[in-house]
């Protein structure tokens, strides 16, 4: 279990909250993609530098990305090992 995707049913469902306590129990580093996509001022990132960011992540031995974004789920899911789903 290093490579994680947490994801869930709906906002507000502990997805962070989650990843961030898991991430300090596994010593993992965690990556929201609320914090990937929004660039300052709430602007959107486009949809190229969203991916781009994600793809920089995605070659490393751990980490914890949290997030649904069904754009960019395949970019996740092609080195995740562990999917964890979290239901309200």
């Amino acid at each position: 279990m290093n490579l994680i995707m947490v994801v869930g049913i709906s906002p507000g469902v502990g997805k962070s909250t989650f990843a961030r306590r898991l991430g300090e129990a596994l010593h993992i580093e965690v990556h929201h993609l609320d914090a990937l996509f929004w660039t300052p001022n709430w602007v959107e990132a486009s949809l190229e530098e969203f991916s781009k960011s994600q793809q920089d992540i995605i070659p490393r031995d751990q980490w914890i990305i949290e997030g649904n974004y069904k754009n960019t789920f395949q970019i996740r899911l092609q080195r995740a090992d562990t999917i964890i789903y979290l239901l309200d």
